[in-house]
């Protein structure tokens, strides 16, 4: 099981130095700080970086106890660039160490996300003298086909 919002927050804060056993945080502190995680993790999705994270209608609708399903390898990612954005509301500067490993986490997590498009070769490419089909009528490839179809009433096939 993933780790909880409430638990992402307060790693956060942990990094900054302003950890739950020597500093008792507010409730209001935490809600602002889950806004800013709900706030970061749907900028991370609009960029493709899509992690399982439930991002919530509005800010109301949030819940701190929910369970996130986020994979344990956007853990790092997650809780240090979170406590970069946190830093300054609480007149801290994070750590240089924090700052690098929030660039390395993040570019992983964009490195991860970046998967580049399937493409079919045209129906003008040439078949090659060592792919020849039982047909000799084709000298050329197939047609490509659309993998994706979606018919009149809106129903969507998947054909592969």
């Amino acid at each position: 099981m993933g780790y909880s919002k409430r638990q992402f927050v307060e790693a956060a804060f942990e990094e900054i130095g302003l950890a739950s056993y020597t500093f008792d945080l507010q409730p209001q502190q935490l809600e602002s700080a889950m806004r800013r995680l709900d706030a970061m993790m749907a900028e991370w999705n609009g960029k493709g970086i899509r992690l399982g994270y439930p991002l919530p209608g509005s800010p109301q609708n949030s819940n701190l106890s929910e369970q996130t399903l986020v994979p344990d390898s956007a853990n790092e990612a997650i809780i240090c660039n979170l406590a970069i954005k946190l830093a300054p509301s609480y007149g801290r500067t994070a750590m240089a160490e924090t700052k690098m490993t929030a660039r390395e986490s993040y570019n992983t997590l964009l490195s991860r996300a970046a998967v580049p498009p399937e493409q079919q070769f045209p129906n003008t490419l040439p078949v090659g003298a060592g792919n020849k089909p039982w047909n000799i009528d084709q000298p050329f490839v197939n047609q490509p086909v659309d993998p994706v179809d979606a018919g009149p009433d809106g129903w969507l096939n998947y054909n592969n």
